[in-house]
């Protein structure tokens, strides 16, 4: 039976819409080339209105008001698929408390916030307001594209860092801060010739994309990179830099593209809950005058270093030359040694470091070796070995005319023990968490928030204010269990107990628990109805920090949604309850951000909460444990 195409082009638009609810994006684009006829049709606004409600970030209310900041509902379309990866909760393992951050809509935009370690006060969990601090933000600007915004505060002063947003991987699971190196496009192949020809003079100067005024490359240095990338002007990338060099240009970076927050930028990043209507309208009228000058920051510049000599007179706060960033670079020893050059070659100042004196010993039975060329080709050899570790910064700057602050999306491999990534210490990087979604099978897997005593989620006469301990739970089957596991992910105590990461509870959902509840009734609770119970281990203090012991528990699943772990031995109690953050979140209070490289990835080691040097931010007692 053959189908007449002219029947679509007489379907009402809002019939249309509906029908293309079956469709993909792309598919209506590729539907929109087919003849003008039916480009018109897959071009309607009611069409990508669908498309939009189809991605699922935002309820239909919310498009409608996100539509005026945008060309078209195909903008927004394009905006809202590309960040929508982004969205959830993201961790590092440093430090130990406050590492959470949750990305969630705001408008025209994704933020990202950081939950801040606290008690809870007397309205309890669901009610209680939440302290919490920006990361970043990912703005969609008129034409659907993404701009990235690292926040971030020093002394006293809050900044915004301006940058660029690479691919978004679908199934991405690590959000990278990176130097993004760029070739710019000063008519194509002719400037990479030129360009080319100066390195093989060696005539760089500061039109050249490096960090030190005038030098040139020995051609034993240009070969090397030739064998490597195949070409001369091979870009290095970030990652290639060891830990110092990536943390150093990050921050100079950082330091000459931040922008102080003007007054009304320093607004909300997010509007208030709908139920409140007068605020949440307020708050509208300030996100789009916030968003306009965010958007205005950008035009005066692309958040990028340019180091091309045609930028030297340009009025853009954003576009920054070399020497800007030598002249602010505060470059440790080792790292202006390595820019500093004699007869071709780079000088190395030696180190008292246990390097060093390995390098000083080799080099001496090198030199009692009978064949001393053979001692210097086998030096040579080990020497390159160690360079092709690490890239050299001196590399990394000269491979581009430009470098700037980017965010990076990707999708990596990496191992993972009861739900928790296993994270490198090194990468400025925060790790998606998994979220199981509930189902028929898995009723209890998501995000709970708990505290410990009863009655539940409410301070106590004897304890005022009880610790929030937000906790994923997840199935994972073993054998013949099916074990439902408690993974700890953020700890509201002012010294961490356990590591991010440990299972506050694993229990087996096929084995039933036999155990009575020690607790009848509370005057703040109605009668106690439990569901199900089920045998389990709860953490305890077995074997010291890192390696914690368990001890044995149960499982009671009340009518009310609550569940509680209580241990056999000691009666402690650890109640939870359904979380939604992004409704806490609104309804919370913003504290202060940490320095902009700590505040995305805090990479020291701490096992305190680094947020209680905050007037405004809360300390707790630890738990009951």
């Amino acid at each position: 039976m053959s189908c007449d195409p002219s029947l679509l082009l007489c379907l009402p638009d809002d019939l249309f819409g509906m029908v293309s609810r079956f469709l993909l994006p792309r598919d209506v684009c590729n539907l929109s080339l087919c003849c003008k006829s039916l480009h018109a049709v897959a071009s309607s606004e009611k069409v990508w209105l669908t498309q939009c409600d189809k991605v699922g970030v935002l309820p239909l209310v919310d498009l409608v008001q996100w539509r005026e900041g945008v060309s078209s509902y195909k903008a927004l379309c394009r905006f809202l698929l590309r960040v929508k990866p982004l969205l959830g909760i993201w961790v590092h393992q440093n430090p130990e408390l406050g590492n959470l951050v949750y990305v969630m809509p705001g408008f025209l935009s994704v933020v990202g916030c950081r939950i801040i370690p606290q008690e809870l006060g007397h309205l309890g969990i669901q009610d209680g307001p939440i302290q919490w601090s920006s990361v970043f933000e990912v703005i969609g600007d008129f034409n659907g594209s993404t701009i990235f915004f690292l926040h971030g505060r020093e002394e006293e002063t809050d900044y915004v860092h301006p940058g660029s947003v690479k691919y978004i991987d679908e199934s991405c699971n690590v959000l990278l801060l990176e130097i993004e190196a760029r070739e710019q496009d000063n008519g194509g192949s002719s400037s990479r010739n030129s360009s080319s020809a100066m390195l093989q003079t060696g005539s760089l100067h500061d039109s050249g994309a490096m960090i030190s005024g005038k030098a040139c490359r020995s051609s034993s240095e240009i070969s090397r990179l030739q064998r490597e990338g195949g070409n001369a002007e091979a870009t290095v990338p970030f990652s290639k830099l060891c830990f110092s060099d990536r943390r150093k240009l990050l921050e100079v970076t950082c330091g000459l593209v931040r922008q102080e927050v003007p007054g009304m930028a320093a607004g909300p990043l997010f509007p208030a809950v709908r139920d409140d209507c007068d605020n949440f309208q307020k708050d509208l009228v300030l996100l789009k005058e916030r968003r306009a000058i965010l958007c205005q920051i950008c035009s005066h510049g692309s958040g990028r270093i340019d180091n091309e000599e045609s930028s030297q007179g340009a009025e853009s706060p954003l576009q920054l030359e070399q020497d800007d960033i030598k002249k602010s670079c505060n470059w440790s020893k080792d790292l202006s040694d390595l820019l500093n050059k004699e007869n071709g070659r780079i000088q190395c100042t030696k180190k008292k470091s246990l390097g060093g004196y390995f390098w000083g010993g080799f080099k001496q039975m090198l030199r009692k070796s009978s064949s001393v060329n053979e001692s210097y080709a086998i030096f040579d050899k080990f020497t390159s070995r160690r360079e092709m570790k690490h890239a050299r910064l001196e590399d990394f700057l000269r491979s581009s005319n430009e470098i700037g602050l980017t965010l990076k999306a990707s999708t990596v491999k990496f191992s993972s023990y009861r739900a928790w990534p296993n994270m490198p210490d090194s990468w400025f990087a925060l790790f998606k968490m998994p979220l199981q979604v509930p189902s028929a099978d898995q009723i209890y897997a998501g995000l709970w928030g708990g505290t410990f005593g009863w009655p539940p989620g409410k301070p106590s006469q004897d304890k005022p204010g009880k610790a929030l301990f937000i906790v994923l739970l997840s199935y994972e089957e073993s054998q013949e269990q099916k074990l439902l596991i408690a993974t700890k992910i953020l700890e509201g105590t002012h010294y961490v107990l356990h590591p991010n990461g440990s299972a506050m509870f694993i229990v087996d959902i096929n084995d039933p628990s036999s155990d009575s509840f020690p607790f009848d009734s509370n005057r703040d609770t109605l009668s106690v109805e439990i569901k199900h119970a089920f045998t389990g281990e709860g953490i305890s203090n077995g074997y010291g920090f890192r390696y914690p012991g368990s001890k044995p528990g149960s499982l009671f699943v009340f009518e009310n949604g609550v569940l509680a772990f209580v241990w056999k031995d000691t009666r402690v109690v650890l109640t939870l309850q359904r979380l939604d953050l992004q409704q806490l979140l609104k309804k919370g209070e913003r504290v202060p951000s940490l320095p902009p490289i700590s505040n995305f990835s805090y990479l020291t080691k701490s096992y305190s909460n680094v947020f209680t040097g905050f007037p405004s931010s809360s300390t707790s007692s630890p738990s009951p444990r």
